[in-house]
Order: structure tokens, then C-alpha cells, then sequence
């Protein structure tokens, strides 16, 4: 039986990258030697290096002045490390769900972060509206696409301070403008690579402006210095994202990928939407093209187990919504094919046919 994978991470990958990352694990290249045994200083490696970089900068149209740096500790690491390289008495935070709290709460260790909304009350089943971004903070920060709830901020905003974003779980699903913000990073497992490495992007300009110490492994600096080859980077995570991003160049770009991206969520969206049995949680204008979260109608809770065992048995896997949401996640990454989605719209309507 086909499997269809909306595991809202690690993500999906395309075949390609999956079946040339397994032959350069044996064999890199016709080297007769394992791309996880090479050394990362070697040409062959330093050149897969600069392709990605390449890659990253063709894709999102990256300008002069930016950085992209391959870094470990995924974006929680980068938490700290924001307001560690940026944040000198104050900064503001936009929460929107559980990741975008996290950001918040390591920012407060290192002065004084200030939270101008949140969508908490309604457990974040909205983008924030109305807020005003404090002048003298030195950055703003956001979560672009919340994993658990199933939002998004669909626009790049124009912003009066520099802006941070994490984009870990919608980079590379639509065409971002990289010169409004001054720092974007994620981890790489929810759209473009496996577990194990990630991305920066960071306006250089910025740096330098603080007087605290920082640690030589903490300062963006230093990867920037050494092309994010200060200690050993994670060779197999940047061999791999650099075959998906192939992938995603080879089919069109982000651009096309965007285009096939809201194709797939429109999709799954009108048949929640004309559904007697399942009903979206957040609100309309907020709905991630990512990761798409609904939950049965009230007369039909007792049912959510019932639906749980249909859908694994017709092949659907990782739908199950997070424990603080309940329900179901279905989260549509890049290397999703339409055809999942269509299996698990049809397998809905089964149930329902069958159930309602």
C-alpha cells in the first residue's frame, strides 16, 4: 500500500534527493569513498558547500550583503543566539504560537523583550493585528508559519526595525522579499532538507553593534569568518538539502512551488470547508498553506479514534493533531504530491459517507 506522509516533521523529501543522498552515502560522486566519511575540508565537499549557497541565493533572489550560513543546534539554538548577536537593551516579540513563545522567553534572558501581541487567548488560532512595534527596540521578531495551530503570516511585512523571522516550516514554500527582513533562520526538517543542519540568512551589517561578549561558537561572525565551516559541519543534512533544492530549482522555483503549494491546500481546505463532519480551527485569513489542522464537528467527537484507524488503514500517516490542539494536522510540504492530498480528501468523504 502507498504511504502518504503529513508528518508535520521531519518532512517529506523528494525522491530524487532521498535516492542520490542514499548512493553518495556508498559512494560520493564515484569517489569509492561514503559522503560521511570525507573530510569536510576536501574540494569535493567544499564544492557541494558553496553549490547549496548558491542554490539558496538563486531560489530566493538573496541580495548583496546577506549571509547563508549551515549551522547545528536547529532553530532553537537560534533562540538565543537572535538576541545573544542583535539584542543590546531591548527587542519585541510577536507570539503566535508555542515556537514563537519559546523565542520570547530565551530574548527576556538577555534584556528587556517586549511582547507587542499575541493570538494566545484564542490558543492561536489567529494572526495578531494592530500592533504597534516599539521604535527604540533594536529588532522585531516573528514566527512566519506555526506549525500546531496551522497559521501563517502570509505577507512580508514592511517593518520600521530590523526584522527577525523564524521560517522554519514555510522557506522555500513561496517567494520571500529577503531585503525587508534582517535575519531569517529555521531548521531545515520541515521543508527543505532532513534534521540536522540550519539555515541563516543574516544581513551583515547588522553585527557588531552590541559590547557584550559573545561565544566564539555563538557569534554569527565567526561562521561567516569560516564559511560556516568553523568545527564540522553536518556534511550528509547539506548534501541533502542541496539535492532537494535542486529539485525544487528543477521544477520551476519557488514561484511554481508556491503555485503547486496553495493548489494542494485549496484542495484539502474546500473539502473541510463542504465537510458535515470536520471543521477547520483557525480563522480563514490565517490558514497556513503548510500545515492543516481541523477537527470533527462537536456531535462527531467520539468519532476522532474511528477516523485515526480509516485513515492509517488507507495509507495516511502523521495526521494526527499535537496533543495541545487535538484533531488532525496535516502538514503539505514541498515534496508532497498533490496525489496524497487527493487520497486523503477522498478517504475524508469515505469516512463521512460512512459515518455522518
Amino acid at each position: 500500500m502507498k504511504k502518504h506522509n503529513f508528518s508535520a516533521g521531519p518532512c517529506i523529501l523528494p525522491d530524487v534527493a532521498l535516492q542520490n543522498t542514499a548512493k553518495a552515502v556508498i559512494d560520493l560522486d564515484g569517489m569509492g569513498l561514503s559522503l560521511i566519511t570525507i573530510s569536510h575540508r576536501s574540494k569535493e565537499f567544499e564544492a557541494i558547500l558553496d553549490e547549496t549557497v548558491a542554490l539558496w541565493k538563486e531560489l530566493l533572489n538573496i541580495p548583496e550583503g546577506y549571509k547563508v550560513l549551515f549551522l547545528g543546534g536547529g532553530a532553537s539554538l537560534q533562540f538565543c543566539m537572535v538576541p545573544f548577536n542583535l539584542m543590546s537593551k531591548k527587542s519585541a516579540y510577536l507570539e503566535t504560537g508555542v515556537w514563537a513563545n519559546k523565542a520570547y522567553k530565551e530574548a527576556k534572558l538577555f534584556g528587556e523583550a517586549v511582547l507587542v501581541a499575541s493570538s494566545a487567548d484564542k490558543n492561536y488560532t489567529y494572526i495578531p493585528k494592530g500592533y504597534t512595534i516599539p521604535a527604540d527596540a533594536e529588532y522585531f521578531h516573528i514566527t512566519t508559519n506555526n506549525t500546531i495551530y496551522g497559521t501563517e503570516i502570509h505577507e512580508d511585512m514592511d517593518c520600521p526595525i530590523n526584522l527577525v523571522a523564524d521560517m522554519s516550516s514555510d522557506i522555500m514554500s513561496r517567494p520571500v522579499d529577503i531585503s525587508k527582513y534582517a535575519l531569517i533562520y529555521g531548521g531545515a526538517q520541515k521543508n527543505v532538507g532532513p534534521a540536522g543542519v540550519t539555515f541563516v540568512i543574516v544581513r551583515e551589517d547588522i553585527l557588531g553593534k552590541i559590547e557584550r561578549k559573545i561565544p566564539t561558537m555563538l557569534d554569527y561572525r565567526t561562521h561567516i569568518k569560516e564559511g560556516s565551516m568553523f568545527n564540522t559541519p553536518p556534511c550528509f543534512a547539506i548534501y541533502a538539502m542541496r539535492e532537494t533544492l535542486k529539485w525544487v530549482r528543477d521544477l520551476g522555483g519557488v514561484k511554481k512551488m508556491y503555485e503547486i503549494n496553495k493548489k494542494k491546500a485549496n484542495l484539502l481546505y474546500d473539502a473541510i470547508d463542504n465537510s458535515k463532519m470536520f471543521v477547520g480551527t483557525a480563522e480563514k485569513e490565517a490558514r497556513s498553506i503548510m500545515n492543516i489542522c481541523f477537527v470533527m464537528k462537536e456531535q462527531y467527537k467520539d468519532k476522532e479514534d474511528a477516523f485515526m484507524d480509516f485513515s492509517k488503514k488507507a495509507g495516511m500517516v502523521g495526521i494526527k493533531g499535537h496533543r495541545s490542539v487535538g484533531g488532525f494536522r496535516a502538514s503539505t510540504y514541498n515534496a508532497l504530491p498533490i496525489e496524497s492530498v487527493q487520497a486523503l480528501v477522498d478517504c475524508m468523504k469515505e469516512f463521512e459517507k460512512q459515518n455522518a
